[in-house]
């Protein structure tokens, strides 16, 4: 179980790099995490045919996991939740709705579902860096 979060070794700079990812990827979650967990079972408005226990996991996968990236505590974990939930919402607006990859004007697309779902898979694959809680808690891999 350690192994699986203990970060990869990684150079100086890369570390810093990554950190610098966590910080500002994981606040953005968190920040579009914050009003979903406010009314985790029924954000999606009544309307939504969203079952509730899925609304309920992506608002502490993006809530929790925005948390976690900006510690680098539990980092694959929080990456895959967020990988998963990140999943939906492209699938949902690239071929349910068919909303553009970068819109022409004001309107939805799924440009940053895209986005975070890249750098889900960087986290989940590469792991937090030399500055992380994982690092402190687990140690290094071997």
């Amino acid at each position: 179980m350690n192994r699986a979060f203990s970060p990869a070794r990684q150079t100086l700079l890369t570390s810093v790099a990554l950190l610098l990812l966590r910080l500002v990827a994981g606040l953005a979650f968190v920040l579009h995490g914050w009003g979903k967990i406010q009314h985790p079972f029924d954000w999606m408005g009544p309307e939504s045919s969203m079952p509730a226990v899925f609304q309920l996991l992506a608002a502490v996968a993006e809530f929790g996991g925005g948390i976690a990236w900006m510690l680098g505590l539990l980092t694959p974990l929080a990456s895959l939740g967020l990988l998963c939930t990140m999943v939906v919402a492209f699938w949902f607006h690239a071929f349910e709705r068919g909303d553009p990859f970068v819109p022409a004007g004001p309107g939805p697309s799924y440009e940053l579902a895209a986005v975070y779902l890249a750098v889900s898979v960087l986290f989940l694959l590469g792991g937090p860096g030399l500055f992380s809680a994982d690092r402190m808690v687990f140690g290094p891999r071997d």
